[in-house]
């Protein structure tokens, strides 16, 4: 069995008839593959072959010696070509959980990440005591935030848009599978088709803040991810700062303001809130500590629109 970093090396086996390869054989051959170019190259494999046989993870340690169609064995070796160049493993399932919602994706939306989850626990222990709530997540995507909010929160209303009708779409598709229809999607860019007459207790957004120069753009899952999603001018800080200057306008009396940014931009978006009258500022860290979500309060019956 070979072990070089060529996508032909998943079609590269060893005196082993494709009838004979059992389950153990392939996810052993797929990790091989995978090794040099994905930090969890087994559960890739795993992950790949499931999709395949359609059974779940758990078939496949139960039932280590069994043998699949050609046919199938040949699918499997295609998905793992596609990993091996860098694929996302959630663009080639076409599926990934983020609050625990298995969420359908596509090349056309940001993959969900479990570093978002944070915005959601912050947004939910500030609000916890709530009913009725007015919501808008900008730049919903697949609509994970406001999904999540509302698998927690039935009562909120909440409505999700995105400059992409594909995201839009999707995010449709994922409310509906879910059975959380009360979400509302609607394609505009930022604001330009919100309510101008409605107020929200509540504004949340995980926008583009990636700077165009940044070399992690090259590296990884984004590579693949639209680009328009990613990367913000003003050293990713223009998007952030258009929604905070424009949320005050659509927010109630002490409504809040939650972002999702760069690990280095904490600082940044802290000052520029306080810049532009929101008060009680604060960031919370990801799971690695460094500073990823920030929110404030706006009191609009006070505060100048002006800045």
């Amino acid at each position: 069995m070979t072990s070089n970093n060529s996508s032909s090396d998943v079609f590269s086996f060893v005196d082993m008839p494709i009838e004979s390869m059992t389950l153990e054989y392939l996810i052993t051959h797929g990790y091989e593959c995978l090794a040099s170019s994905s930090d969890s190259a087994k559960l890739d494999a795993q992950l790949l072959l499931s999709l395949v046989i359609d059974k779940e993870q758990s078939y496949l340690l139960t039932w280590p010696e069994k043998t699949i169609e050609a046919i199938l064995v040949k699918q499997y070796l295609n998905l793992l070509a596609r990993r091996q160049k860098g694929e996302p493993i959630a663009y080639i399932t076409g599926v990934k959980e983020f609050w625990s919602l298995p969420l359908k994706v596509s090349p056309a939306t940001l993959i969900p990440r479990p570093d978002t989850e944070i915005l959601v626990e912050q947004v939910l222990e500030k609000f916890q005591h709530h009913q009725n709530i007015n919501c808008l997540d900008l730049g919903t995507g697949t609509g994970a935030i406001a999904l999540a909010l509302c698998s927690e929160n039935p009562s909120w209303d909440i409505e999700g848009i995105d400059y992409s009708n594909e995201a839009i779409t999707l995010a449709q598709l994922n409310a509906k599978n879910l059975e959380l229809s009360q979400v509302t999607f609607y394609q505009s860019d930022w604001f330009s088709a919100v309510d101008n007459n409605k107020k929200y207790q509540l504004i949340v957004s995980n926008p583009p803040y990636i700077d165009s120069e940044d070399k992690n753009l090259s590296l990884g899952d984004v590579r693949f991810e639209p680009n328009s999603a990613l990367v913000a001018d003003q050293n990713g800080l223009a998007d952030i700062k258009f929604i905070a200057k424009s949320a005050r306008s659509y927010l109630m009396a002490q409504g809040m303001l939650f972002f999702e940014h760069g690990f280095d931009q904490g600082s940044a978006v802290r000052n520029l809130m306080a810049d532009l009258g929101y008060t009680q500022v604060q960031t919370m860290t990801d799971l690695s500590g460094h500073e990823r979500v920030t929110w404030g309060a706006f009191n609009s019956d006070s505060q100048t629109l002006n800045t």
